[in-house]
């Protein structure tokens, strides 16, 4: 079995770093860079997605309304 290895921050993609920043606020965050991904339980993994679809709903809503604000 090969060893995992710390995750190197520096080398995540912009577009994944959402997933470290609620990796933080979970409290997970150093869990999740010393032990991978893998040591969550599903329970946590879920929650740091439906905090990502949350945020992401968020922004589409926000976008939306300020969209129909701006009127031709």
């Amino acid at each position: 079995m090969k060893k995992k290895l710390p995750i190197d921050i520096t080398k995540v993609p912009p577009e994944d770093m959402v997933k470290y920043e609620m990796a933080k606020e979970l409290g997970l965050y150093d869990q999740v860079i010393e032990k991978g991904w893998g040591s969550l339980s599903a329970r946590q993994t879920g929650k740091i997605g439906g905090m990502i679809a949350g945020k992401k709903r968020k922004k589409a809503q926000t976008d939306a309304a300020d969209e129909a604000s701006v009127e031709p």
